[in-house]
């Protein structure tokens, strides 16, 4: 007896593999949770700036697809860090084949260095608009 689902479009891997992160938000939060960020807060707050109701969807897609492991760490209000699972950390040489590819072939493109982790949350108004002044 056959227990797997049957393919979207086709075996191919590529094309299975973009139906999971194949849309232009979900390698970057792969991206941030390689370098550290936890929070939905400091997932939000990365330098692409995320819609949150997008950055909620793909959390639950990549959880759904086991890339991403989220724990409660708070009960009142409910608040999850999140983490890659092994499957998640193996993408990294994924992103890394990109950032070879980017630097080739996209003049002007860069390895960004990923900033502290920082709660969208934590800190004064000011403080987060000196934040985000100095990343602009």
């Amino acid at each position: 007896m056959n227990t797997t689902e049957p393919f979207k479009r086709s075996p191919c891997a590529i094309a299975n593999s973009l139906d999971i992160v194949g849309d232009k938000w979900s390698l970057l939060v792969v991206r941030d949770l390689l370098h550290g960020k936890r929070t939905y807060g400091e997932l939000a707050n990365s330098r692409e700036r995320i819609p949150t109701n997008i950055l909620a969807e793909r959390l639950k897609r990549l959880q759904a697809a086991g890339i991403v492991v989220g724990t409660a760490y708070q009960q009142h209000p409910v608040r999850y860090a999140y983490a890659l699972t092994p499957k998640g950390k193996a993408l990294g040489d994924v992103l890394l084949a990109f950032v070879r590819w980017g630097k080739q072939h996209i003049p002007g493109t860069m390895a960004i260095k990923q900033e502290p982790a920082r709660a969208s949350s934590a800190g004064s108004p000011a403080t987060k608009h000196r934040a985000r002044t100095s990343r602009e």
